[in-house]
């Protein structure tokens, strides 16, 4: 799994960012390295310097293999809490998603139950 983070230009140490991300995500994301390919992460500080609460933002957004990505956004008034609500809100998410898509999957479909219980006609 890759992890690509971007800034803008009020955030400072973003070589550190990367490996914090790198460590954090991988931890937090192992069961479901099979199926996200990459995960880009968003951080900026919206009011770029001035005071402000919950000014700091992060942008998740998960790259599943043959499926559609999941975003999802968290604000802050630190970066590493903007980090933390949005890896817990993306891990959520990617849990829902993929149990869903592992259900579909398992089950049968109506119209071979349908054709399994009805009485043979000859």
């Amino acid at each position: 799994m890759q992890v690509q983070v971007n800034t803008n230009q009020s955030i400072e140490g973003r070589e550190a960012l990367e490996r914090w991300a790198q460590d954090e995500l991988g931890q937090t994301l192992e069961r479901f390295k099979h199926e996200i390919t990459r995960v880009e992460v968003h951080l900026s500080d919206e009011n770029s310097g001035k005071a402000g609460s919950d000014d700091k933002r992060c942008l998740m957004e998960a790259r599943l293999a043959n499926h559609q990505p999941i975003a999802v956004t968290h604000h802050a008034a630190g970066i590493d809490e903007a980090f933390r609500g949005a890896e817990g809100k993306l891990k959520r998410a990617l849990d829902s998603t993929l149990d869903r898509l592992k259900h579909s999957r398992d089950r049968d479909s109506i119209r071979r139950d349908a054709e399994l219980t009805q009485p043979d006609q000859g």
